[in-house]
């Protein structure tokens, strides 16, 4: 836990939420069409995918078709999962009025329907990110991912509990607007989610009925090796995804606050608290892909309505302004942020389990003032 009024000064803070509005400002400024080709290029590289994979599993019986096949159903659902329906439903691209491209309608395949994630992610996780009690990410209603947490006995199963949610990612997602935990604690009535107990259960009869029901029927006496080369592509993007967004949310340096120090939050505080509560992982133009670019978590928690291709050109820029106030830029390799996030979790199990954060680095002015003195 940390004070966000003891990070800069009000003029301070004031100054840095100018830069940042700038920065947005500019970008926003100019968005075309690079960045709608950009989009429409995935999609059509993702059904391409899909179609490809789908159809090698009607080859299952060759072992190399199958695995092939499974591959592109995976590649094609972590595309869809996270650099498509994660930035479209985020309305980065609302702007250009393309229907396929509306926040409003886009649904992704996967458990989750669009309109409950729409509420649980864009608003509540965005408006409220890293606050206790008010941002369900921190643990998902299920782990115990901050020292602000109380500890119970239920916690040390912890390490288990994430490796759950990592396999059954996608179920994790979908059941989270439940608010299950709200509801045990009697702080939510069953009768108030009935709306959204009815979209889980259109789109997970949906969805279920397409992965294992409709195709693995199509492809006739391969049906079980269709079965599973559908839940291994599941599977594959659960992890996948689990991995990024955990580690983009969970090292050790990455900081949570309380609802008191966000009461009458400025626009620059906003902007403050979301670098002091992500981190990026690094990595090739692929891998910024593949994980929606939210490998820079740091910009997507600044800009979340910006298209996500914008986000490697502006992270020197953004880690220039954190440098020049003195705020942390949270950032490592996937092995690294992975590491980190485990032993997070571990830690956090036991009673009185401790993360030790990095500390701040120096702002560049005072860095400078007192090299100068010493010299």
């Amino acid at each position: 836990m940390t004070g966000l009024q003891d990070r800069l000064t009000p003029e301070q803070v004031e100054e840095f939420g100018r830069e940042v509005d700038e920065l947005r400002q500019r970008i926003v400024s100019d968005l075309g069409k690079e960045d709608v080709d950009y989009i429409q290029n995935m999609i059509r590289t993702q059904r391409a995918l899909e179609v490809v994979g789908r159809g090698l599993l009607f080859a299952g019986f060759f072992p190399p078709a199958w695995i092939a096949g499974v591959g592109a159903l995976s590649l094609s659902k972590i595309l869809d999962n996270m650099e498509i329906g994660h930035n479209v439903m985020h309305g980065q691209y609302d702007w250009t009025r393309i229907p396929e491209l509306s926040s409003q309608r886009f649904e992704w395949d996967t458990l989750a329907p669009a309109e409950n994630w729409r509420h649980s992610h864009n608003y509540v996780h965005h408006t409220y990110t890293n606050v206790l009690d008010k941002d369900r990410d921190i643990g998902y209603g299920i782990l115990r991912m901050d020292e602000g947490q109380k500890w119970h006995p239920y916690y040390l199963g912890n390490p288990v509990y994430a490796t759950l949610l990592a396999i059954f990612f996608q179920w994790g997602v979908m059941l989270h607007d439940l608010e299950v935990e709200k509801v045990v604690k009697g702080e939510r009535k069953v009768s108030e989610l009935k709306d959204v107990r009815a979209r889980i259960l259109r789109k997970a009869g949906r969805q279920l009925g397409k992965d294992y029901l409709l195709f693995p029927l199509l492809t006739g006496p391969l049906a079980p090796l269709t079965f599973l080369g559908n839940a291994t592509a599941n599977l594959t993007r659960n992890l996948w995804a689990f991995a990024i967004i955990f580690c983009g949310h969970f090292p050790a340096d990455v900081e949570s606050f309380t609802e008191e120090e966000t009461e009458s939050e400025t626009r620059g505080q906003w902007y403050l608290r979301q670098i002091l509560g992500s981190a990026n992982i690094e990595g090739g133009k692929l891998f910024h892909i593949l994980s929606g670019n939210l490998s820079h978590q740091i910009e997507h928690h600044l800009f979340p309505d910006i298209p996500a291709r914008r986000y490697p050109g502006i992270a020197g820029e953004v880690r220039a302004i954190c440098e020049k106030y003195g705020l942390p830029y949270h950032t490592g390799p996937l092995r690294k942020q992975l590491a980190s996030v485990a032993k997070k979790i571990v830690k956090l199990a036991l009673p009185g389990g401790r993360t030790e954060p990095s500390p701040a680095p120096e702002p560049a002015t005072v860095r400078r003032e007192r090299e100068l003195t010493a010299a």
